[in-house]
């Protein structure tokens, strides 16, 4: 019979480093922007001699395992394997450092566990401090329970996921490269929008534009719509300039919804409110379920039908890393955290028209780039299913 074990009976958290090292050795400097939550793996790291980390960062060796400790980075997934340049490492204070017993713990099979969404789960609900400053304490990581068969099976078990996994990645580089490619003609075929080198003609937005809607925020649920229920989109449903229809908060029965606000094929929506780098992300819907509303924090572009443009033209523009920041700099408001765009900033907005024809036969060009994502992603999403399945019996003692 397989035993159950605590983490603390298996693994040391938060050790010190045992290696005495040399003021001048070079050790990897790792912030919370180098774990990947997708991976769950870690960047190389900055170069950093030991005397300018000794103190006041988290020190731990390659192959530890980091946990991100503060809201929101652990509830978005940054547990990872330390995989640096050098053998020691240094960084955030943030990290809670595992690392396993060898002679009993496989480090990847730990991970594998870590990265349940069961424990992220349970990890949030342990969190203490106040709002924006809440942290896993170690205690929770210490109490965790788990099945611990044989290393041998452990690292049996932890192959498999591991297989799995790289088949995601590969996956998941497939459409980083269709995107790529997406950015890629539109510089090639219109060049850099704010250089404008082919003199396209400018325009005010306002010009094409019929109306700017704007959405309501009715008291929602904590929770995504089921059973065709009405559901306002949340700001992550445009946030990474893909429409995500899932990231939604359904309304309560009873609630009356605002019609005119459903979203359709075809749209293209715009986050008008977010913090500084967020604000401005902007997506076209290719395609929709029902019932789904735009909240206050978003706008749906509205063209007039003698404009001469095409949407999917205007969707890649205003995602032109180039472009984006000169719209963000149309944003206000005081507060330094949340940057607002007002709709008659908006109108005023310079946009760079090349012919309609030209237009079209980017979108032409994109919508062969989409069928072909389409498919990767849905491969994804199979891989997807299939990785959290293995994982979950996997831990309940069934792979």
């Amino acid at each position: 019979m397989i035993r159950t074990v605590k983490l603390r009976d298996v693994a040391h958290l938060n050790p010190r480093l045992i290696d005495r090292l040399d003021k001048d050795t070079i050790v990897s400097f790792l912030g919370m922007a180098d774990v990947d939550a997708v991976e769950g793996t870690t960047g190389a790291g900055v170069d950093k001699k030991f005397f300018e980390v000794s103190k006041g960062y988290t020190q731990f060796k390659s192959g530890d395992l980091l946990v991100a400790k503060i809201t929101p980075c652990f509830e978005n997934g940054k547990i990872a394997q330390a995989k640096m340049r050098n053998p020691q490492g240094a960084g955030s204070t943030e990290f809670h450092v595992v690392r396993p017993d060898s002679s009993e713990l496989d480090s990847r099979y730990l991970l594998h566990f870590l990265r349940l969404p069961q424990v992220r789960i349970a990890g949030e609900r342990r969190m203490t401090g106040s709002a924006g400053q809440r942290r896993v304490p170690e205690s929770f990581l210490a109490e965790l329970t788990f099945p611990l068969p044989s290393v041998a099976e452990q690292r049996r078990i932890a192959e498999v996921l591991d297989g799995v996994d790289v088949l995601r990645e590969k996956r998941r580089r497939a459409i980083a490269l269709l995107d790529d490619l997406a950015r890629s003609i539109f510089l090639d075929m219109f060049g850099d929008p704010i250089a404008n080198s082919r003199n396209w003609l400018r325009i005010p937005f306002g010009d094409l534009l019929d109306r700017i809607d704007s959405g309501t925020s009715p008291k929602c649920l904590d929770r995504p719509a089921r059973d065709n229920e009405w559901a306002v989109l949340k700001l992550s449903s445009v946030t990474s300039c893909r429409f995500i229809p899932a990231e939604n908060k359904a309304i309560p029965l009873g609630t009356i919804p605002a019609y005119d606000d459903e979203v359709r094929p075809g749209d293209l929506l715009f986050t008008r409110k977010n913090t500084p780098s967020l604000v401005a992300a902007c997506s076209f819907v290719r395609d929709t379920p029902p019932r789904l509303l735009m909240p206050d924090l978003i706008f749906r572009f509205r063209f007039k039908s003698d404009a001469e443009v095409v949407p999917l033209y205007i969707h890649q523009l205003l995602v032109n890393p180039q472009k984006r920041r000169k719209v963000q700099e149309l944003a206000g408001g005081s507060a330094a955290s949340m940057s607002n765009i007002s709709k008659a900033r908006l109108m005023n907005l310079s946009i760079e028209l090349p012919p309609l024809d030209l237009q079209r036969e980017f979108a032409k060009r994109i919508d062969t780039l989409e069928r072909s994502r389409h498919v990767y992603v849905t491969q994804l999403d199979d891989l997807d299913t299939l990785f959290v399945s293995l994982q979950s019996r996997a831990f309940r003692g069934e792979l």
